[in-house]
């Protein structure tokens, strides 16, 4: 059995209008959906609509502040600190990506670090803005403690994402957008709505022993790093790039927001932006970009390779007027559109066999 197809701008609508509702400015509530709608498109559900509940929570609890505009508080250079002020992740993140490009292009290179913000979406979307204005990125984040180090059962860490994009002259942009956990934490949320188990090796319990249940990692559990110690080491290092070239918070210092939604996490942000034609012809080194796609794609006789972010790439593409929902987030939608006095969109269709 398929999952149902939803339109897109009728998702988008049905998000943008309830965080409006909820207080959010018509430009920031139109930039989240697209965020999480987008992420949905792309495949990315862990950081889709079954996000928006808890957005929701976050704004009327107090740990998302819809009123505040972030500010720059330090200016060096190409090295901008950016103060999101427990704004929208996303807010946020579109001013960095907004300093960054002329910076980037006045010095070859810009950093902007990013402090007291929220959850910013899927680490691919600010990407894909970058290489679409001629640009390398590389994007790392602090989240809520949710992850222990290798050898550790106590969460010290977040998911710790990392996201790193080239342009190309090819169809898409590289892109690699991943947690340095085992499995992302939106997914465990996921599994546990829908009462799926979750593989051994993402996880322990309260006591550190392994698990299969999303529930005993969500009650006072832990994600493991991906790759034994060397993920560990990056998401290690990830945390410190994040958190401690700003006054933004470690991971271990906060509560999510999963937790306690009036949490003022002080999530920090740490975004490299390069312009490409500052190291050579950028129209020579988006070839090379693709030649290298296509190295990949073509490194098996027989079987289908990708390229990192052809998936999500393809996904996109596809669902570029519909995508489909997993039944357990469109349950939770629908309890909020009636909880709300909204109208959650009816489906395209029901599903097939």
């Amino acid at each position: 059995m398929t999952s149902p197809q939803y339109d897109v701008a009728a998702l988008r609508d049905f998000c943008r209008d309830l965080l409006a509702a909820a207080g959010a400015g018509d430009a920031d509530a139109e930039l989240v959906a697209r965020s999480l709608v987008d992420a949905d498109r792309a495949g990315i559900f862990s950081h889709g609509l079954l996000r928006l509940p808890l957005y929701l929570r976050s704004i009327e609890a107090g740990g998302i502040d819809v009123t505040a505009r972030p500010r720059v508080v330090r200016e060096h250079g190409a090295v901008t600190v950016l103060d999101a002020g427990s704004s929208f992740g996303q807010v946020a993140m579109q001013q960095a990506v907004g300093i960054a490009g002329p910076a980037a292009a006045t010095h070859g290179m810009a950093c902007v670090a990013v402090q007291g913000s929220t959850h910013f979406g899927a680490g691919r979307f600010w990407m894909e803005q970058l290489a679409e204005q001629g640009l390398a990125g590389i994007l790392t984040s602090t989240t809520g403690p949710v992850a222990a180090p290798f050898g550790g059962s106590r969460p010290v860490l977040g998911t710790n994402p990392l996201s790193i994009a080239l342009p190309s002259a090819g169809p898409s942009p590289l892109i690699v957008d991943l947690a340095t956990t085992a499995g992302a934490y939106g997914k465990v949320v996921a599994a546990h709505q829908e009462g799926r188990a979750i593989p051994a090796d993402w996880a322990v319990d309260a006591t550190g022993e392994g698990t299969t249940d999303p529930g005993a990692v969500l009650d006072g559990g832990a994600l493991l790093p991906f790759g034994g110690h060397k993920g560990s080491g990056v998401a290690v290092l990830i945390e410190g790039l994040s958190a401690a070239l700003s006054s933004a918070a470690f991971a271990f210092r906060t509560v999510d927001i999963w937790q306690d939604p009036s949490s003022r996490m002080n999530t920090g942000h740490l975004l490299l932006a390069l312009d490409i034609a500052a190291f050579g012809d950028p129209d020579q080194i988006r070839r090379k970009v693709d030649e290298l796609q296509q190295e990949v794609r073509a490194s098996h006789p027989t079987a289908a390779v990708v390229a990192p972010g052809d998936l999500e790439s393809s996904r996109l593409r596809a669902a570029a007027r519909s995508v489909a929902l997993a039944p357990s987030t469109v349950a939770q939608l629908h309890e909020l559109a009636t909880a709300r006095g909204a109208q959650f969109p009816a489906p395209l269709d029901e599903g097939t066999s």
